[in-house]
């Protein structure tokens, strides 16, 4: 399905952050590693408040730019069919908050460029910061394990 509205963009966002939280809540269960569970945590928590974002972010702007066309974003290309089944293991746990947080980094960092209202550009930018700080420390935790097995 195609973006083509600020409505329609930022129904999406509040959808995806929504649905990430929630799996983020289901993998700090199955998580073993006290640190992987730990940024786990706080991921959940941080998605949580995207996703209050988002709706609130919606809800302020909606009367000024529900009618404003926007090309060139494509729900599909943000999509992600991530299920979070009983034996995954800490290394699977971390691959896919790997491709979560890539998603939404994506996603937001697309978005910000194409939508044409200067304040929620910037939450949006601020955002994608964020999954980037979020990356690189999960980037260092993949990093940490594979040294951990390696000797």
């Amino acid at each position: 399905m195609t973006l083509t509205t600020f409505g329609a963009i930022m129904g999406f966002a509040a959808e995806i952050t929504g649905r990430t939280g929630d799996t983020y809540k289901t993998m700090v269960q199955k998580a073993k590693d006290p640190g992987l569970r730990e940024i786990l945590q706080a991921l959940s928590a941080e998605g949580e408040k995207n996703h209050s974002l988002m709706e609130k972010t919606r809800r302020e702007n909606v009367t000024e730019m529900i009618l404003e066309p926007i090309s060139g974003l494509h729900q599909e290309d943000y999509g992600i069919d991530l299920k979070v089944v009983d034996q995954m293991e800490d290394a699977d746990l971390l691959r896919a908050a790997l491709v979560l947080e890539e998603r939404e980094k994506k996603f937001f960092d697309d978005v910000s460029i194409k939508v044409p209202l200067p304040e929620v550009a910037r939450i949006f930018r601020k955002i994608t910061q964020k999954k980037q700080r979020n990356l690189a420390k999960l980037q260092s935790l993949a990093l940490n394990q594979t040294l951990k097995k390696s000797t």
